[in-house]
């Protein structure tokens, strides 16, 4: 016997709700039965998505996690080693400068030695007047002023030159001057030598050498030639 519920019947005979109707209405007390099986596909749908999703979470926070995890510890620095590291790349080699030359300095000019007879000078002078008698000197360690009866001498403060002056690294120039009454010792056309001068006594002219620095002047009434 079956039960029965209203004007409907629950068929149990295949596992399945059998469809029930209402007999006043006409309508379906229970829904069909593939309503069941449809809801209980839907439900197992849901159940995997379920699983799904929580899977996805799980994966998501451990990969936070590690992404978050820290190392206790000290930081330690390896020590430098002074060697620099290979590179694939080699690098452009440096060229060295070429060295810096240094031009040698000039070298002194050779002091000549003196020659012929030795003048002795008095209080830091020698005094001397040529042969001729025409031309007088005073020599000391730095110059040789002379004076002479120029025939072409250039004018000084408007009158014409008696002397001239040389000094020990050739540098003339013209004067007007009187040595007046000097102890002078009258040269033969020799050499001689005086204060660091060698004085080379000629007819055509005296010629006043500076020892040390070799310049010096040619002297005679007809003008003066420098060196």
């Amino acid at each position: 016997m079956h039960p029965a519920s209203r004007s409907g019947v629950v068929d149990y005979r295949h596992g399945t709700f059998a469809s029930a109707t209402n007999a006043a209405t006409n309508e379906d007390i229970y829904p069909p039965a593939s309503h069941f099986r449809h809801t209980g596909h839907t439900l197992r749908t849901l159940d995997q998505m379920k699983m799904r999703l929580a899977a996805a979470g799980v994966l998501a926070v451990a990969v936070l996690a590690g992404c978050q995890s820290s190392i206790e510890g000290t930081a330690t620095r390896t020590p430098d080693t002074g060697i620099e590291p290979d590179f694939p790349t080699p690098r452009p080699s440096r060229s060295t400068p070429p060295p810096a030359t240094t031009a040698p300095a000039p070298s002194p000019a050779p002091t000549r030695e003196p020659s012929g007879e030795v003048l002795s000078p008095q209080d830091g002078y020698v005094f001397i007047q040529t042969k001729s008698g025409k031309t007088r000197c005073q020599l000391d360690e730095q110059e040789v002023g002379c004076e002479s009866a120029f025939t072409n001498a250039p004018e000084v403060e408007g009158e014409p030159a008696n002397g001239v002056r040389l000094t020990a690294d050739g540098r003339v120039s013209w004067v007007l001057g009187n040595l007046g009454a000097i102890p002078a010792v009258t040269l033969d056309y020799r050499t001689y030598s005086a204060l660091g001068w060698t004085i080379d006594a000629g007819e055509d002219g005296t010629t006043f050498t500076n020892d040390g620095t070799g310049h010096g002047m040619t002297i005679s009434v007809e003008g003066v030639a420098s060196f």
